[in-house]
């Protein structure tokens, strides 16, 4: 017998703020599918330049990287959230001893699901005259 798992994403709890920080985490963690199912509208587009702009082909590349990089680390600084659109920057690093990126995804929600993802990167020198750091 096959079992059927139905995730009603209408009735979920979480507010958009928590559901775009939990979307990465589970991401980070290597969840990849587990995030998509949970969170992800079957209409999501998304905006990174190095992949087709579909839901299926940046899931496969974060699976990919996911499998590349099992130990990665991620770590929430900020979150601004406003109408349908949640702006979460983070610091993330592939492994213990990388420097990191600083990283700002920007989502926008309907009807509780994530529909369309931004995402910027920028990696973190090993040295820099901004005193301010990047967090």
């Amino acid at each position: 017998m096959i079992e059927v798992t139905i995730v009603d994403k209408t009735h979920d709890p979480f507010s958009i703020k928590e559901k775009a920080i939990s979307f990465l985490q589970l991401v980070a963690k290597g969840k990849v599918r587990e995030a998509y199912i949970r969170y992800v509208d079957d209409c999501f587009c998304h905006h990174n330049p190095f992949f087709k702009g579909d839901s299926q082909s940046l899931m496969l590349a974060m699976e990919e990287d996911a499998a590349q990089n099992p130990n990665k680390l991620l770590e929430v600084k900020q979150v601004v959230s406003e109408g349908d659109t949640v702006v979460v920057h983070s610091y993330m690093r592939q492994h213990q001893e990388s420097l990191g990126v600083a990283l700002v995804h920007i989502f926008r929600f309907h009807e509780g699901n994530i529909v369309e993802l931004w995402d910027i990167g920028q990696p973190i020198p090993k040295q820099s005259p901004n005193e301010n750091g990047p967090f």
